[in-house]
């Protein structure tokens, strides 16, 4: 008998004490690729788990969306330093609060415009903070449902409008703040091409990279392989989003940059392969310039954002769109590693120095950003080893 590797052993354990009704692990090196389906797609056992089963990724959209405006800048459309004045109108003159806990009323005016690079960064001024009570915090999160409920995320028009009302918790540039500029990304992407979002990340993006799999919603024909959704609850799960008839059922009105993306744990290694070879797909076509790669998984925090937003970052840095790890913090955490997690109960990073890529895919969501559930942590403990 097959001794079984590391990371099966892993996934069978998970789901054998319950934690999860399934999963799909890759961990690829090189030309070497290991992936393992475990478990069903649903608590009801309706399906077994398998390597093109469709999940919701939820966050690991933001690095694609932040790739996709890279090409924008690979081609000299947009500028890393120009105000996004002229594509987004709405968010010309934001107002800032005079502190990050001040009531709503309290603000001054910005000292210099939003540029694409603060959108990139994370640092435009709208975001999560550490301090979910605040009250600048509480106006955003009126306006924007979050990624995991496409189907409530207003059309472009309307939700920037609504933005513009929302000051900002930081002056342009000054603190870095989660989630919110990724939306906005994929805003000034469909302003610029005058397109939807989810058109022109798959003709940029998923074409290029054979991502078929990868899209802002699933069609009918595909949802046999699409898992239910899950949070825990009580000591058990319950349900939050079926694939039958759920959130991901038809095309939002507006695609969420930020968390609205479902796709495949292949579909994710072909992205992450392309940013490990400096910007080309596997059959030696260009995607991005080595240039805008090289930006994207370089830290642009400063201590002191690193400081304020710890309860996300867990003390590494923040590139465009994902991850940067700095300090080997834990046995996972190489310098230069680039990646993110998924609210949804997902995770996938690329290690430049081994050449390693690892994805996780799981349909039970996070209680919070903080601490990681014990399966993404021992996930990423054994693609270490591996690597």
């Amino acid at each position: 008998m097959n001794t079984p590797s590391p990371l099966h052993a892993l996934l069978r354990r998970a789901v054998n004490a319950g934690g999860v009704p399934g999963a799909v692990g890759l961990v690829a090196q090189g030309d070497e690729v290991e992936v393992v389906a475990v478990g069903e797609v649903d608590v009801e056992g309706s399906a077994a788990m398998r390597r093109d089963t469709l999940f919701r990724v939820a966050s690991l959209t933001k690095p694609v969306t932040a790739a996709l405006v890279m090409t924008l800048v690979d081609e000299g459309r947009v500028g890393l330093e120009e105000p996004v004045d002229a594509w987004l109108p709405e968010l010309a003159k934001p107002r800032v609060l005079r502190a990050p806990d001040a009531e709503v009323g309290d603000v001054v005016g910005a000292r210099r415009p939003i540029t694409v690079e603060d959108l990139l960064t994370s640092r435009a001024g709208w975001g999560f903070p550490a301090d979910f009570s605040l009250p600048g915090a509480a106006e955003l999160f009126r306006v924007l449902p979050g990624g995991l409920h496409p189907a409530h995320m207003p059309p472009l028009d309307a939700l920037l409008a609504a933005l513009a009302e929302v000051p900002l918790l930081h002056q342009p540039g000054e603190g870095w703040l989660y989630n919110t500029c990724s939306d906005l990304q994929g805003a000034l992407v469909q302003r610029v091409t005058g397109r939807p979002l989810a058109d022109v990340m798959a003709e940029r993006l998923f074409e290029p990279l054979g991502m078929a799999d990868t899209a802002f919603h699933v069609p009918a024909a595909r949802r046999g392989r699409f898992t239910s959704m899950y949070a825990p609850a009580d000591g058990g799960l319950t349900l939050i989003d079926s694939p039958a008839d759920g959130e991901w059922s038809a095309p939002a009105a507006f695609a969420s940059g930020a968390g609205g993306l479902v796709s495949t744990a292949d579909d994710l290694l072909a992205f992450f392969r392309m940013l490990l070879a400096g910007g080309t797909a596997t059959e030696g076509r260009r995607v991005l310039s080595t240039t805008s790669v090289r930006r994207m998984t370089t830290d642009h925090t400063t201590a002191g954002q690193r400081e304020s937003g710890a309860l996300f970052l867990r003390g590494q840095g923040w590139g465009y769109g994902g991850q940067v790890d700095r300090d080997r913090a834990e046995p996972w955490n190489v310098p230069g590693r680039y990646g993110w997690v998924g609210g949804s109960g997902t995770t996938a990073h690329m290690v430049p120095a081994t050449g390693t890529v690892a994805v996780l895919l799981t349909q039970v969501m996070l209680t919070g950003p903080s601490p990681m559930p014990p399966l993404l942590e021992e996930f990423w403990r054994t693609a270490a080893l591996t690597g």
